[in-house]
């Protein structure tokens, strides 16, 4: 049985992005930018749930964390992890664009709308947005709302991904792979910095030919992996030494959570303190952080309590903000070590 899908021009036109919206997004892709080429020496903090289950919530969760990047702006561009999609090794909850009623209907229509309209409000709160594409298909309902886009270490081997990482007018991090490789995620990077032609649904539902540019900042993604975490200094130097070697920027972004933190959401402080400490050691290769976080800590089965993650489990909001204090103090000690090389 056919179910019809409405076209992503239809979804924007009944929730569209207002111009004045529009224009932030751009000034913050330009901001994200900046920090990528290291003409801006704040890194990206990606901070937010594990995936969006309740809208809510998760609007909640996004209103005190741009009241709490207020503080920070110096240092960080704190950025809302906006995730509507949720990967899978096997089989499971797909997230809030699969299935919106969290009881395996998979109502994609319904889907598409309810987290287009999240991230509009989500986007109203000042915050640039980030999320990770899982289907190629969905980025043309939802990604001129976001202003970092993510390719998973599930499908960062995935030719399909790298075509839709050439196209996005924005920064794409490419995770290594869940075994902890480096070197495809190196490769996925090289392919989006290529143009492509290859085939896409219109904005009017009808079968395209897109032809990307490229995107010269696609970056990596280090999360760790089955063969341990890659977050150490050492870690960071050999992936770094790795990116010159193919003669791409040295630009890292590390994933606090997933293999770096063996999947325990009570480790996360501590590698967000190890990367602090070399941050503020003056390392300059690492660009970004991103950080698990809801408004309660852990996770649950089933949306029982409120802002409390159903998938990978999450540090608690009164922590989160801790958190971005350390990264934020580590950012204006790397000034000095700069300054005193200088």
């Amino acid at each position: 049985m056919l179910t019809f899908l409405p076209t992503s021009g239809a979804v924007a036109a009944d929730i569209p992005l207002v111009p004045a919206r529009a224009a932030e997004i751009r000034l913050h892709r330009a901001a994200l930018r900046d920090v990528l080429n290291k003409a801006d020496d704040r890194i990206v903090v990606i901070v937010g749930p594990c995936s969006i289950h309740d809208p809510v919530a998760a609007l909640d969760y996004a209103r005190g964390l741009a009241a709490a990047a207020q503080s920070f702006t110096d240092d960080l561009i704190v950025v809302l992890r906006a995730y509507l999609e949720k990967p899978r090794s096997i089989v499971g909850w797909k997230g809030l664009v699969h299935d919106p009623g969290l009881d395996g209907s998979g109502d994609l229509s319904e889907g598409l709308r309810i987290g287009r309209q999240f991230l509009i409000d989500a986007a109203a709160t000042g915050l640039p947005l980030a999320g990770e594409f899982v289907d190629p298909l969905v980025a043309s309902y939802l990604a001129d709302v976001f202003s970092y886009a993510a390719i998973g270490a599930r499908t960062v081997t995935s030719q399909p991904h790298r075509q839709l990482a050439s196209w996005l007018p924005m920064p794409v991090g490419c995770k290594n792979t869940v075994d902890g490789d480096v070197e495809a995620a190196i490769n996925a990077m090289q392919a989006a910095a290529q143009s492509h032609i290859f085939p896409g649904i219109g904005v009017n539902g009808i079968p395209v030919v897109h032809r990307s540019q490229g995107n010269p900042y696609a970056h990596l993604v280090l999360r760790g992996g089955s063969s341990g975490p890659n977050y150490t200094a050492h870690s960071v130097q050999a992936a770094l030494h790795a990116l010159g070697e193919s003669a791409l920027p040295e630009r890292v972004v590390i994933d606090a959570s997933h293999g770096n933190s063996g999947k325990d959401h009570r480790r996360q402080p501590a590698v967000v303190t190890d990367i602090g400490e070399q941050i503020a050691s003056g390392q300059s290769g690492i660009v970004g952080v991103m950080i698990e976080s809801f408004l309660l800590e852990g996770k649950q089965s089933a949306p029982i309590e409120y802002g409390k993650s159903i998938t990978d489990a999450c540090i608690g909001f009164p922590e989160t903000v801790a958190l971005l204090d350390v990264l934020a103090t580590s950012v204006r000690r790397r000034r000095v070590v700069a300054r005193r090389r200088n």
